[in-house]
């Protein structure tokens, strides 16, 4: 049976809605997720994620396919190995982000006795619920994306070589892919941004929440760099 162009593109939006909720896309996404103030602030942190994972594969996509080239292996693995720079970066952040809610005393004399009042505050010394919204930073999130696509992009182009014929289908190929990394992100982002938005009256809960998403992103990243260094020897190539 003959397989169409559009069945390819099918395929290829399948692919990318796949491809957006691997673990160390998932982790990354949600380490801003967690510090989203509304649900939208986190469903959208997924959509510029996806167009910054988007724009990367396209413009270096291209460039390897119409070279007729691959990413030498040592440089696509060392892509990979940003990400978990990356991922630890953004764990530790994450961490220290919902660490640095101190307590703040202060007293005054009411009815005769002195009484102490204890406000939360950020960094800063502003309060929290003035202070939570910079965290979400869309720029930061397409950034993410952007690094993603950079790790990816060796195996996007052999994927795509491998399915079209001709630079103009690899060009719609590839947007059809990033298309479904956009969907794909922007769902699992807003699934994942449930619990941190309706645990945000809770200060206690939505600070162990983010605690732990920020010790999984750091974690993971130590893991994902440590695998690609020694299991599968990119020391050894740059040695």
């Amino acid at each position: 049976m003959e397989v169409t162009f559009f069945s390819v593109l099918a395929l290829g939006l399948i692919l990318g809605i796949r491809h957006a909720i691997e673990p160390d896309h998932v982790i990354a996404v949600s380490t801003i997720a967690s510090q989203s103030k509304k649900l939208w602030n986190a469903s959208l942190a997924g959509v510029f994620w996806g167009i910054g994972h988007t724009v990367t594969l396209f413009l270096v996509g291209l460039v390897v396919i119409l070279m007729k080239n691959e990413i030498p292996e040592k440089w696509a693995m060392s892509l990979e190995f940003l990400v978990g720079i990356m991922l630890v970066y953004l764990g530790v952040r994450t961490i220290l982000a919902f660490r640095n809610i101190h307590k703040h005393k202060h007293k005054h004399v009411h009815d005769g006795e002195e009484q102490t009042h204890v406000h939360s505050l950020q960094k800063n010394g502003e309060h929290e619920h003035k202070n939570k919204h910079k965290y979400t930073s869309y720029l930061g999130s397409m950034f993410i994306g952007f690094v993603h696509g950079l790790a990816g992009s060796g195996a996007m182009v052999l994927l795509t070589m491998g399915t079209v014929n001709s630079v103009g289908e690899a060009v719609i190929f590839i947007l059809i892919f990033g298309l479904g990394t956009v969907i794909g992100m922007l769902f699992f982002t807003t699934i994942i941004g449930i619990p941190f938005v309706l645990s945000k009256k809770r200060r206690t809960v939505s600070s162990t929440f983010g605690l732990i998403t920020g010790a999984i992103s750091t974690v993971f990243g130590i893991y994902y760099m440590y695998n690609l260094g020694i299991n599968e020897g990119l020391l050894n190539l740059w040695i």
